[in-house]
């Protein structure tokens, strides 16, 4: 039951980001999160986030959900993606093979209130300004830009049917047809670019990129430790043996999640290699597997990803999720925020190598992803992607219940733009901090963190 409105945070109290004093170490959390990911891998996260404060805070979601916690909300609750920054959206194919542009990282999607993901996408917008060498005039514009299309989508949904609101999405040709006009001559280039190289990534480029073929044809993935292993030298042979089978296990239990179209279609294919991969920012150190599968030749691949799914960061700070499995809260997350998902996602569980019960979800390594150079966009640029992100993460809360409540909520208060724009401020001033407190640890030896620009890696 929502409050009165009467009695719901004012644009002022919604702006307010927590004092030094009242956090907890964010290094803490960092630490917490690490005894549950695999040890050796540990290091390598460390370098993603410590290389700049943009990728500090695309690792440091569980920090800013306990900052998030400790300031005033609405307490209008909606499905959340949990993470949304602005690389988790991005091109994809939808399973008509459309190019979509939308969320596409869900491992933190939970229940909470719906401003904490416009915090999260706006802060992102004056975290990578900053980065860009921006000045905060324009990244408070920016930020405000996120909050008024989100705004904006807002109260188009409650003039729509429920239908039009739940078909509502962002086609790619669409898409340029509308900013085409209003994107200059190098940032259409790049959008062009991007588009072909995504059409162009799928499971065949994945074969040519991440395998080598054998004498006989047959296709292995190949070994780019630490970031890409082969199961059999990640582990010894037995328990190479014993892992591969409990992989093939979980594939197997996951075949009972997906509808029997899906399952007919997979069973037209057979497992050929496995390999552990290590994924993202945030997600280093969770167990994340890739596996070849391949039909009638090995001219006809499939990859999917098996990544583990742990307790969503918001967890200890919102209503319970109802969901014994973590791998489908992520897919049933995923599939209620879309407006079109991977044909085959699903989710299964197993044990580690250690016995341990671990949750996982399964979808496509890759159906046509691509991503926004982030690091390439002028002001303007930035500007027109925060005005699509926005819109984007309306449309994706749209699709429940909680938009009227939303609606009503943003018609009746006044500066919440500006106060998007002022918590995106402040926040970033303390994600600064939290990078630099960082690269103290690490300076002081107490952060291990792996090299990887000594071995070309990233």
């Amino acid at each position: 039951m929502v409050a009165p409105l009467s009695t719901l945070p004012t644009a002022v109290e919604l702006a307010a980001c927590p004092t030094p004093t009242e956090r907890a170490d964010p290094l803490k959390i960092l630490a917490a999160q690490a005894e549950t990911r695999v040890a050796d891998l540990i290091p390598v996260r460390h370098a993603r986030m410590s290389a700049t404060p943009f990728t500090f805070y695309r690792g440091a979601a569980a920090v800013m959900s306990d900052d998030l916690s400790r300031t005033p909300d609405t307490g209008i609750i909606t499905q959340l993606c949990g993470d949304a920054h602005l690389s988790n959206l991005g091109l994809f194919f939808s399973p008509e093979r459309r190019m979509v542009f939308d969320l596409n990282d869900f491992d933190e999607t939970h229940v909470g209130p719906f401003e904490w993901d416009v915090k999260r996408l706006a802060a992102s917008f004056t975290i990578a300004g900053r980065n860009n060498g921006f000045d905060d005039t324009t990244n408070r514009k920016v930020a405000k830009t996120v909050a008024k299309a989100y705004r904006r989508a807002i109260a188009r949904s409650v003039t729509q049917t429920t239908l039009e609101n739940w078909y509502a999405g962002i086609d790619a040709d669409d898409f340029l047809t509308d900013f085409g006009p209003k994107l200059d001559t190098s940032m259409s280039e790049r959008t062009q670019k991007a588009l072909t190289k995504a059409r162009h990534r799928d499971s065949a480029q994945a074969l040519a990129k991440l395998c080598v073929i054998d004498a006989d044809g047959t296709a292995h993935i190949r070994s780019d430790p630490p970031l890409l292993v082969p199961l059999h030298e990640r582990f010894p042979a037995e328990t190479a043996d014993i892992v591969a089978e409990r992989v093939r296990e979980r594939i197997e239990a996951y075949r009972d999640t997906v509808p029997l179209h899906v399952q007919a279609l997979l069973d037209q294919f057979e497992i050929v290699d496995i390999a552990f991969k290590v994924v993202g920012v945030g997600s280093v150190g969770t167990r994340a597997w890739i596996i070849l599968l391949t039909g009638k030749e090995m001219g006809d691949p499939l990859f999917l990803q098996v990544k583990e799914a742990q307790r969503s960061v918001l967890a200890d700070h919102v209503p319970a999720s109802g969901f014994d499995n973590q791998g489908q809260r992520v897919v049933e997350g995923q599939r209620l925020l879309q407006a079109t998902s991977d044909l085959f996602l699903g989710w299964s569980t197993g044990t580690d190598e250690n016995g341990e019960r671990r949750d996982f979800y399964v979808r496509q390594l890759r159906d046509g992803k691509g991503s926004v150079v982030v690091e390439a966009l002028s002001p303007e640029g930035m500007k027109l992607y925060a005005q699509l992100c926005g819109l984007v993460l309306g449309q994706a809360h749209a699709r429940t219940a909680s938009r009227f409540q939303i609606a009503e909520y943003l018609k009746t208060t006044k500066g919440f733009g500006e106060a998007i724009a002022e918590f995106s401020i402040g926040y970033a001033d303390l994600n600064d901090s939290d990078h630099s407190r960082m690269m103290e640890a690490i300076g002081r030896g107490e952060l291990e963190v792996y090299d990887l620009a000594a071995e070309g890696k990233s």
